[in-house]
């Protein structure tokens, strides 16, 4: 998981290398923010001891995810970047997001 969210990560600042000089402040902070936070949490979270303390970091982790995944689609409206980029971006946030689930849900059950 946290190996597609280096992938995620490195897609997402090529991505936002295209944007125009104006959104250098607004949406592709944003984007920055939000991917280094889904790989940051899950790196921290395997740190900690304990599932509920590793799954509170996991669940940070989904909400970015989410706020990127919505940033993605700003993009996608507003035509910055290479069409192939925000697609492989989308991809891969749902990929990210569809493994916390799953592990979240096992994370759960114990």
């Amino acid at each position: 998981m946290w190996q597609k969210a280096t992938k995620l990560t490195d897609t997402v600042y090529l991505l936002i290398a295209q944007f125009p000089p104006r959104e250098d402040n607004a949406l592709t902070d944003q984007m920055r923010r939000a991917v280094q936070s889904i790989e940051l949490n899950i790196s921290e979270g395997c740190g900690r001891k304990g599932d509920a303390d590793f799954a509170r970091f996991l669940n940070i982790s989904f909400g970015s995810a989410c706020e990127l995944e919505n940033c993605v689609e700003i993009s996608r409206r507003q035509n910055y970047g290479q069409e192939d980029l925000r697609y492989k971006a989308a991809g891969l946030v749902i990929e990210v997001k569809k493994m916390l689930s799953a592990l979240l849900r096992r994370l759960r059950r114990r």
